[in-house]
């Protein structure tokens, strides 16, 4: 390492946020990037540890402490050359990603983790601003024709390995754009779309063809997909979400989140809302009812569409706000964690369940709740009633989409409902088809889509080719 004692002179500093004030009024995104001189800084805080645990947290295994000096000594072309090396869409995950990588990181234990998450996003945020980022087509094609159904981050990063390897890629999207989750789920105010187009750019001309509004088992038979390609990956998503089946779930405000975000996002865009049943929460009093990052998104809109208040539901008790370091370290704590749509104006309930959604005239006007124990029993004489306008459950999900696609092929379903596939080979239990991301996995982490994305397209690669350069 190029500063040994950077983690003794300079203190931690990462990106700030804009006002709240000011940033609620628009759907851009609002992180303020800290100066290359200070990035520089924050690298040099990467300590030569004897054994890295960042590798261990980061799931696409991001070689952290070798790009981070790269920065330090001013080398960006090549950090970028290296943080590519391990993840197709470092923007992607520069934004979004929890950063398991930094729970891990040994100066975590002093709560003063490196940067890394800010210092990715610098790297590839300036390759992009200064060309660096260019197609990448392949020298030669193998003829071998591959079918990808879904455009999430899976598909996009088993697309570009599969493409770059030479192979003919189809990717087919149901909606009107690629991007999946990313695009439909994510706020703009997280990450603006155009990062994603630009990638689109790139794929098709690395030779990647999307055909898109195309909802493979609906709109066209799988059985002539799996016929017409020597190999066809399943990269959907999780998309059937749990629901909340108590009296009162027919009232007209309440709503699935993955119903409610894809339209702010749509709009945004300009894209039709693909439905006559707009979900506003301005003027309205908004329950979210689950204590993820989906229920943390739907704060953020709901409050930027101008709701009168937000209130987020979780069953789970409150987390410690600091986790054992000794106790949990270097793995993935559980405590407390506020987001910045947190931080925007709600207010957030432990240990709560609904019992009853409560309407008028068809439409939901409140919830009738009680407070549980860590057994998630009721407590005595706790029922309380919630003013409530719009009902947005955020509680999960719990399994790819079953009918259509999954039918029609027959393949075997965990007890979970994923399509069951190894990660070493990710075959499904048809000939020719292949499984990975959220369809194989369940509901999971952008970051743990693209390191299956990749996986697959090397384990796709060998199967076709008998042998693969592409890594894992």
């Amino acid at each position: 390492m190029g500063k040994v004692t950077g983690f003794l002179e300079i203190d931690r500093q990462d990106r700030k946020y804009k006002p709240a004030a000011d940033r609620i009024r628009h759907y851009d995104e609002f992180v303020i990037p800290l100066s290359e001189e200070a990035t520089r800084n924050q690298a040099s805080r990467c300590m030569d540890c004897g054994i890295p645990f960042c590798h261990n947290g980061c799931p696409v295994n991001n070689q952290i402490p070798d790009w981070n000096d790269l920065v330090y000594h001013g080398e960006w072309k090549r950090a970028l050359a290296n943080l590519h090396s391990t993840n197709n869409f470092p923007e992607f995950t520069g934004r979004i990603c929890p950063a398991p990588c930094e729970a891990s990181c040994t100066l975590n234990l002093q709560d003063q983790p490196v940067t890394i998450k800010t210092i990715e996003c610098a790297i590839i945020d300036r390759g992009f601003k200064e060309g660096w980022v260019v197609p990448e087509p392949p020298k030669r094609k193998t003829g071998k024709r591959i079918a990808i159904v879904g455009s999430g981050p899976a598909g996009l990063a088993a697309a570009q390995q599969l493409a770059r390897a030479g192979h003919e890629v189809h990717v087919y999207e149901k909606f009107a754009k690629a991007g999946g989750l990313l695009r439909y789920g994510i706020p703009d105010f997280k990450m603006e779309k155009h990062l994603i187009d630009r990638r689109i750019a790139q794929m098709e001309a690395e030779g990647v063809v999307f055909h898109y509004n195309v909802n493979v088992g609906f709109d066209t038979k799988v059985q002539d997909l799996v016929e017409l390609h020597d190999a066809v990956i399943l990269a959907g998503g999780a998309e059937k979400p749990r629901d909340l089946p108590i009296p009162g779930r027919e009232l007209r405000g309440v709503h699935f989140a993955m119903d409610f975000l894809p339209q702010q996002n749509r709009r945004v865009s300009g894209e039709p809302l693909t439905t006559n049943e707009p979900i506003l929460a301005t003027g309205k009093h908004v329950v979210v009812i689950g204590g993820g990052d989906t229920g943390s998104d739907c704060i953020g809109t709901s409050v930027r569409h101008g709701a009168l208040s937000v209130t987020q539901l979780e069953i789970m008790p409150e987390p410690p706000a600091k986790e054992n370091k000794l106790l949990t370290w270097p793995d993935w704590p559980l405590k407390l964690r506020t987001s910045s749509s947190h931080e925007e104006g709600s207010k957030r309930e432990f240990s709560v369940l609904t019992k009853e959604f409560v309407g008028e005239g068809g439409a939901v006007k409140g919830l009738r709740c009680v407070h549980v124990d860590g057994k998630m029993q009721e407590a005595p004489d706790s029922s309380f009633m919630l003013k409530a306008d719009l009902v947005l459950l955020a509680m999960g999900f719990v399994s790819p989409v079953h009918e259509g696609m999954l039918e029609q092929l027959g393949v075997d379903l965990d007890n979970r409902g994923n399509v069951v596939a190894d990660t070493r080979a990710y075959k499904s239990s048809r000939e020719k088809v292949f499984a990975c991301g959220d369809m194989r996995r369940g509901q999971s982490l952008v970051v743990w889509a693209i390191r299956e994305g990749r996986q697959c397209a090397h384990a796709v690669d060998a199967h076709l080719m008998g042998e693969t350069n592409l890594p894992r």
